[in-house]
């Protein structure tokens, strides 16, 4: 089950829209193919009553109304009505899975809690409504109050419950702890169906993932990068990738070429950046900077592991830098088609370190200027150039943009309007090409840097990704001005086409 609707929107700072929280599920459901998703939690608000409506709607007209799960509360009637007025069918209720909890928090004793969730079951019923439930705080419960946990447990078996979960909330546990707790229960009550639903306090969430599954639970709960409160969630990508790789005997319906997918698609709509060296999804992970690696590659693949780039829609990379060495350069020379002879590799390779202890970013996009630069040559040389151009933004009018350009020996000028002033240079610059029948390709994502404690006169370095039939790479411009920047970047990538 993917939580990240529920408990992954309880990240710090998070609040997807009604229209995102649609997108996600769809794709959850659809394209990686998760078994159910638990898409919010009752009460909370009108945005989320709305967008729990739009969900089911959608889940109903493909027949995955019963994929569609919400958190509920012991609340009589309140949390029941919510559900059946937003159309969901499934409910997963919050109960108190420690003895702590039950008496500090709800101030009652078991058997008065057991009897309010069983009015609570009895009134799902009546309403139709499918019942699972929550052992909150459950870690700390078989830790310190396994009793309660077994009498709790008990009193569960005689009740209409399809799925009993079990979350380690605080993130406490260990991994032996997860299996050993799990190997308590699971043969005591060999005909229900336990969950694990574990955090990442300790950075253990994907071990404890792999333990529960190993003692055998039959359902785990994960969120898109990991997200959640405080450290968050067992991490969707991690907690599927160990699985499939570490438990052959095993097999999920999630489609791994999706994962990166949906995990770019959350990082966006949440804002919640991920680190470049998260795993599988991470932008580094698939990336060698040392030299060796990249020259254990090429010998039968040395430095390769089961997790293989295109598994998930991924391909490897080869930095560059000052531990680049020799096998770098020529892995990305040789995806630009360029091939160089010892002696000019070899001025190549010392250039890029030189460049790299001055701790300055080289891509595979800069090749082909520091090859012009080296090897002192006109093969690459500045065919499309910007002659001028004024940019002009005035108050509730559009911004606009004349172009003066050079390709080859011929001179083009072009006005054009658009949403912001990059927007209407490269209105201008499509309408110039489209004279020429040139193609342009299409831009993917657009990203700005200043440097940290940046005034408002500091350099702004703008990297523009770019797919050119099916081949993606990035250009940089540098520059005080953001526009006149991505304007260089666009020089950039028309002279590498």
């Amino acid at each position: 089950m993917d939580t990240t609707l529920r408990d992954g929107e309880q990240t710090s700072g998070v609040s997807f829209s009604a229209s995102e929280k649609l997108t996600i599920a769809q794709i959850l459901l659809t394209e990686v193919k998760v078994d159910r998703i638990e898409v919010a939690s009752a009460r909370v608000s009108d945005g989320e009553f709305e967008a729990v409506k739009k969900i089911t709607r959608w889940a109903k007209s493909k027949g995955l109304l019963k994929k569609i799960e919400v958190l509920t509360f012991v609340d009589g009637e309140v949390s029941i009505d919510w559900m059946t007025k937003a159309g969901a069918k499934v409910m997963n209720l919050l109960t108190k899975g420690s003895l702590n909890h039950l008496k500090h928090q709800l101030k009652k004793t078991p058997e008065q809690h057991f009897a309010e969730i069983a009015a609570v079951f009895s009134l799902a019923k009546k309403k139709g409504i499918e019942c699972n439930v929550y052992l909150e705080d459950w870690s700390n419960g078989m830790r310190n109050s396994p009793e309660y946990v077994f009498q709790y447990l008990d009193f569960l078996a005689t009740q209409p419950v399809k799925r009993i979960m079990l979350p380690d909330t605080l993130g406490i546990l260990k991994p032996e702890e997860v299996a050993d707790f799990i190997r308590q229960i699971i043969p005591r009550y060999p005909g229900i169906h336990f969950d694990f639903h574990g955090h990442n306090d300790y950075d253990l969430g994907t071990a404890n993932v792999l333990e529960a599954v190993k003692a055998g639970v039959q359902g785990i709960h994960l969120t898109v990068n990991g997200m959640g409160e405080r450290a968050g969630n067992a991490p969707l990508a991690s907690a599927v990738a160990v699985i499939h790789d570490f438990m052959p005997s095993l097999k999920t319906g999630v489609v791994e070429e999706s994962l990166y997918q949906v995990s770019r698609l959350v990082e966006t709509f949440s804002g919640f950046r991920i680190p470049v060296n998260k795993p599988v999804v991470g932008e580094n992970v698939f990336t060698q900077t040392a030299g060796i690696h990249a020259d254990g590659d090429k010998k039968n693949n040395l430095y390769y592991n089961d997790l293989m780039p295109e598994r998930f829609g991924r391909k490897r990379s080869y930095a560059l830098g000052k531990t680049s060495g020799k096998s770098n350069i020529e892995n990305n020379l040789a995806q630009l088609g360029i091939e160089l002879s010892d002696a000019d590799l070899k001025k190549v390779t010392q250039r890029i370190i030189e460049l790299g202890d001055k701790k300055e970013v080289v891509t595979q996009s800069d090749l082909p200027y520091i090859l012009s630069d080296v090897l002192d040559s006109d093969a690459i040389g500045d065919n499309v150039e910007f002659i001028n151009y004024v940019l002009t933004h005035s108050k509730d009018l559009r911004p606009s943009v004349t172009l003066q350009v050079q390709i080859a020996d011929e001179v083009f000028e072009e006005h054009a309007q658009g949403d912001g002033q990059y927007d209407a240079f490269m209105n201008a610059l499509r309408s110039i090409y489209k004279k020429k029948k040139l193609q342009l390709p299409m831009l993917t994502d657009y990203a700005v840097r200043i440097p940290p404690g940046g005034k408002s006169d500091a350099l702004c370095e703008t990297i523009i990704t770019w797919d050119y039939k099916g081949r993606e790479f990035k250009t940089r411009g540098l520059d005080s001005d953001q526009t006149v920047a991505a304007i260089k970047a666009t020089q950039k990538m028309l002279n590498l086409l």
